[in-house]
């Protein structure tokens, strides 16, 4: 799970997760079901007649037809004015996050995006971005932990959520987890803390304002041999709630919640050299609406 479970900084949300921020929940095993070989009789009716021409004919005609539909309607004829870009959502964010095209942001502050658009889209994709940081390894390092609050809150919150932030990821809490004073793991073992956000939605939207949902998944843990804190994966929605402030979208406020999350498969998990080399190799990304 996410190491900022129900802590009480920034949300507003009571209750929830027990203290143990990592503790693994349990899944239901996905069912596998049995298809019929070929050749197989499933309904006891034998095997079904051969079309004839004309019924042949039929369906290519139709297909063709569909064919026809599908390509007159990607010109570019439609309420997008003909630009290719896909119509936004409404103001009650409903329907599906879809890419427009336009690009997210102006620039990189380390690994945290910023100069976001000020609008709908810019809002979440805002969003999406901080909850990654705010769900990252570089949380728990209190160097790289200041700065991320001074980049993605608001001033006049930065001072207090630091303060929190420290008293929530203490030396009590690191000691639970395998790392040390500074937020590093034991020789030989690596921390991974790995966001991905899924889609995001906005609750509430004006030019000063707004309330975006993100919907993420992640691997939380502790990989080597001889790690007691297995890397395991999360599913959980934050709730950000920013504020347009010095030509960008802060932070003001945020709160997480578990789920939704799928039904586990069955896939064999990766041992833990395998999850080190990923976490080392494949670098992580801006995401944009």
């Amino acid at each position: 799970m996410s190491q900022g479970d129900e802590r009480g900084y920034g949300g507003s949300e009571p209750g929830g997760r027990s203290d143990d921020a990592y503790s693994t929940l349990g899944g239901t095993r996905q069912t596998r079901t049995r298809m019929h070989r070929s050749g197989e009789d499933p309904d006891g009716y034998g095997r079904r007649p051969t079309r004839n021409s004309r019924s042949l004919v039929m369906i290519v005609g139709v297909v063709v037809l569909l064919i026809a539909a599908i390509a007159f309607a990607n010109q570019g004829g439609g309420d997008n004015g003909g630009t290719g870009k896909a119509k936004k959502p409404d103001a009650a964010g409903v329907g599906p996050t879809t890419a427009t095209g336009t690009k997210p942001v102006q620039g990189k502050n380390g690994t945290i995006a910023y100069g976001f658009a000020h609008d709908e889209q810019g809002a979440q994709s805002a969003a999406a971005n901080y909850a990654v940081a705010l769900v990252s390894a570089d949380i728990l390092k209190p160097d790289r932990r200041a700065q991320i609050v001074q980049q993605i809150f608001i001033a006049e919150r930065a001072g207090e959520l630091d303060a929190k932030f420290n008293q929530a990821y203490d030396q009590s809490f690191l000691d639970k987890i395998g790392l040390d004073a500074d937020g590093n793991a034991a020789p030989g073992l690596t921390y991974v803390s790995r966001t991905a956000p899924l889609g995001t939605k906005t609750v509430a939207y004006s030019d000063a304002t707004t309330t975006i949902e993100v919907w993420c998944t992640g691997v939380f843990g502790t990989a080597g041999i001889g790690s007691t804190n297995p890397v395991s994966n999360d599913w959980f929605t934050m709730s950000l709630k920013l504020q347009w402030t010095g030509d960008d979208w802060k932070v003001d406020s945020f709160a997480q919640k578990d789920g939704p999350a799928p039904v586990n498969t069955d896939r064999t998990a990766s041992n833990a050299d395998e999850i080190a080399r990923a976490v080392e190799e494949y670098g992580g990304f801006t995401y944009a609406r």
